[in-house]
């Protein structure tokens, strides 16, 4: 196709340490080499995208660079076999907005096994309201479910349930027949963590343990933890015997400090969770369990849309104060 122009998202490095985010006009041969080339319809804003539009360079190490780790749209161009021009498709994961030009663009090119056909019963704006938060949420509920906790066992603690991968995990363990326990965030959101369905929201005082104790009274059947630091550990020490505790973030800290008891005593199993580099069939799974068992009733309740690109601006500072409630998505011709 021609080189046409198409607005994106840059973010510079103007001095040291300085940088600043504009919406410039790029042009297709601007991408990098790739078997599919996709027309962007919506993107989303998770964590690691406001750090790499910040110019964190632990995700992002090189810049001008345009972020959005997620993106569905239509294949405007594709040199695979497995896709045509005109198919719906998203991709969420791998190196898309961390060092390849990312979602924050009305088009972007990637390798073929980057690419996941939109499964049935979802839309493309659907797929990004769950888009990587979404999807971190469903494969920690499916590793959680698949490790053998039944609802029967006892509460499920959700920790950063009103973040988006804390708010569609609680909403899928709701709709799965789980009774839901909710730490509450920085910001008071115990009415809306009980809108989704939470039985019962608890203070983040009350999930991060400050005794030192390697064992506490177990409350839990299990946990999904979105935070780490103190509040995973907090999690471990508090799920019943033969519970399991899954791990997917690392909002709060990025080091786990635990004694061996929870798994030689009581013996808890510590389930991690990696959605950028989940294999294709595993990653198909989940999402047509997402698009069908899973597909949430009330997602709107859970979403902001952002009408363009520039609207990104606000939201990326809320997402790092820890002020974020549930998904943005974001309308990218908009």
């Amino acid at each position: 196709m021609d080189n046409i122009s198409f607005k994106a998202m840059v973010v510079t490095e103007v001095s040291d340490k300085q940088f600043v985010r504009e919406i410039k006009q790029k042009h297709i041969d601007d991408l990098p080499a790739g078997d599919v080339l996709i027309n962007v319809q919506y993107s989303s804003l998770n964590y690691k995208d406001a750090l790499s539009a910040s110019g964190n360079k632990g995700v992002t190490k090189k810049y001008p660079h345009t972020p959005g780790i997620d993106a569905a749209g239509v294949v405007e161009e594709s040199s695979s076999p497995k896709f045509k021009s005109g198919e719906q498709v998203l991709v969420t994961g791998y190196d898309l907005g961390m060092n390849t030009p990312g979602g924050y663009a009305e088009y972007i090119r990637v390798p073929e096994n980057w690419v996941v056909k939109l499964p049935e019963n979802l839309t493309l704006r659907e797929s990004m309201i769950y888009g990587t938060a979404g999807f971190t949420a469903a494969l920690s509920c499916f590793k959680l479910i698949n490790s053998g906790i039944t609802p029967d066992k006892g509460p499920v603690l959700v920790t950063g349930a009103t973040g988006g991968v804390g708010s569609i995990a609680l909403s899928i363990l709701v709709k799965s027949g789980y009774e839901v326990v909710a730490v509450n965030g920085i910001v008071d959101e115990a009415e809306y963590l009980l809108e989704l369905g939470a039985k019962e929201v608890i203070s983040i005082e009350e999930a991060d343990d400050q005794s030192g104790r390697p064992l506490l009274k177990p409350r839990w059947a299990g946990a999904i933890d979105t935070v780490a630091g103190n509040v995973l550990s907090t999690a471990i020490k508090t799920t019943q015997y033969g519970g399991a505790v899954t791990c997917c973030g690392n909002v709060g800290a990025a080091e786990l400090h635990s004694s061996i008891f929870p798994f030689i005593i009581n013996g808890i199993t510590l389930l991690g969770v990696d959605s950028v580099n989940c294999p294709v069939d595993m990653r198909m799974k989940v999402w047509n369990k997402v698009a069908s068992d899973w597909k949430l009733d009330r997602l709107e309740k859970i979403t902001t849309e952002l009408p363009s690109l520039e609207a990104l601006e606000e939201r990326i500072g809320l997402i790092l104060e820890g002020k974020s409630r549930g998904r943005a998505i974001v309308k990218v011709p908009g």
